[in-house]
C-alpha cells in the first residue's frame, strides 16, 4: 500500500491471541471514522485458517472497543467477497448483524465458477473469436505493463471518463516486480502491434481481471475475445473462479447494463460485494451472544 501513502492516513491494525498474530485489519482513518482500507479493492478482517467463532467474536469486540476508546465513532468495512475465502468463514456476517451494522453499498461483480462452467451461447462471443482467429490475432504474456497502460488503458479512461487507472505505470510495474506470480499482463497483437490488453491479479483460487481495454480503432479484430478465450479456457482453467470485477457506478447505486451483459456473455454470473458501516460503541452488543 506504499503507493497510496500520500492519499490515506494508514491505520492498519494487528490483533494477537497471546503472542500469536491472529487477525489483520488493513485500514485508514479520517476524522472520527476508520475505513477498511479505501486504497484496496477488498478488505475486512483477515483471519487465520484455524480460527474459531469464539476467537473471531473476541477479536472483533476488542477491535471495536479499542476504536471507541480512541475516539473513533464509526467503522466502515468492505467485506472480502466469498469467492476469496479459502474456508467457510461467515463469522463476520453474524457479528455485523449483532452490532446493528448498516449496509451502505452493494456492488455487483461477475464471476465464472470453473466447477460449473457455463457454455458460451453468445453469438457475439462466437463470432468475435472467429474474427480474432481469421485475423491471426496473437495473445502473449509480457513482463512490462507499460505499452498496454500508455497506449491503450490510460488514453481510453481519459477520453471516456476523464479518469486515470488506480495504479499508474510505475505502481503496477513495481507491484508486478514484487509479486510476479500474482500480477500478470496479457496483450493481444495484430501484425506485431498491440491492440488490447488485460491485467490480471492471481490468488490461490481466484483470477481477477483488474484492467481490461482495447483500441477503439481495432475493436473489429476482437483482441479482447482472443485474450479471454486463452485466459478462461487455457491459462487459468485450473482455478476455481475467474472474476471480471464490478459493473457498478455512482457508489454502487447503478449498474452499467452494457458492461454487465458483456461480462455475462463469457459465462459469468453475479455475486455481491458488500460494504457496512457500524458505530464502534456497539461493541457492547457482543456481550449477550452466549446462552
Amino acid at each position: 500500500m506504499d503507493y497510496h501513502s500520500d492519499r490515506f492516513n494508514d491505520f492498519s491494525l494487528m490483533l494477537y491471541k497471546g503472542n500469536d498474530l491472529f487477525a489483520l485489519l488493513p485500514a485508514n482513518s479520517k476524522g472520527s471514522h476508520v475505513y477498511s482500507h479505501q486504497g484496496l479493492s477488498y478488505g475486512g478482517l483477515l483471519l487465520k485458517k484455524d480460527c474459531k467463532f469464539e476467537d473471531v467474536l473476541e477479536a472483533f469486540k476488542i477491535l471495536l472497543k479499542y476504536l471507541n476508546e480512541n475516539n473513533f465513532d464509526n467503522l466502515e468495512l468492505k467485506l472480502l467477497p466469498k469467492i476469496y475465502h479459502m474456508l467457510p468463514s461467515d463469522e463476520m456476517d453474524f457479528l455485523l448483524f449483532k452490532t446493528d451494522a448498516q449496509i451502505i453499498r452493494k456492488d455487483i461483480s461477475t464471476v465464472i465458477d470453473f466447477r460449473e462452467p457455463l457454455k458460451i451461447t453468445s453469438s457475439n462471443r462466437k463470432r468475435n473469436l472467429k474474427k480474432a482467429i481469421s485475423n491471426q490475432v496473437v495473445v502473449k504474456e509480457v513482463e512490462d505493463c507499460e505499452a498496454f497502460f500508455n497506449m491503450i488503458l490510460i488514453p481510453n479512461l481519459k477520453e471516456r471518463h476523464e479518469a486515470l487507472p488506480t495504479h499508474n505505470v510505475e505502481d503496477i510495474n513495481s507491484l508486478k516486480t514484487k509479486f510476479p506470480k500474482h500480477i500478470r499482463q496479457f496483450n493481444a497483437y495484430h501484425d506485431d502491434v498491440i491492440i488490447a490488453g488485460v491485467t490480471v491479479f492471481e490468488t490461490d483460487q481466484v483470477v481477477h481481471a483488474q484492467y481490461i481495454s482495447t483500441l477503439d480503432s481495432k475493436k473489429d479484430l476482437a483482441g479482447l475475445d482472443a485474450i479471454f478465450d486463452q485466459l478462461i479456457h487455457t491459462e487459468f482453467k485450473h482455478k476455481r473462479y475467474f472474476s471480471f470485477g464490478i459493473s457498478n457506478e455512482n457508489q454502487g447505486q447503478q449498474v452499467n447494463r452494457g458492461l454487465l451483459k458483456w461480462k455475462e456473455s463469457f459465462g459469468a454470473r453475479a455475486i455481491s460485494h458488500d460494504f457496512y458501516k457500524m458505530s464502534t460503541k456497539n461493541y457492547n452488543r457482543l456481550n449477550d451472544i452466549w446462552l
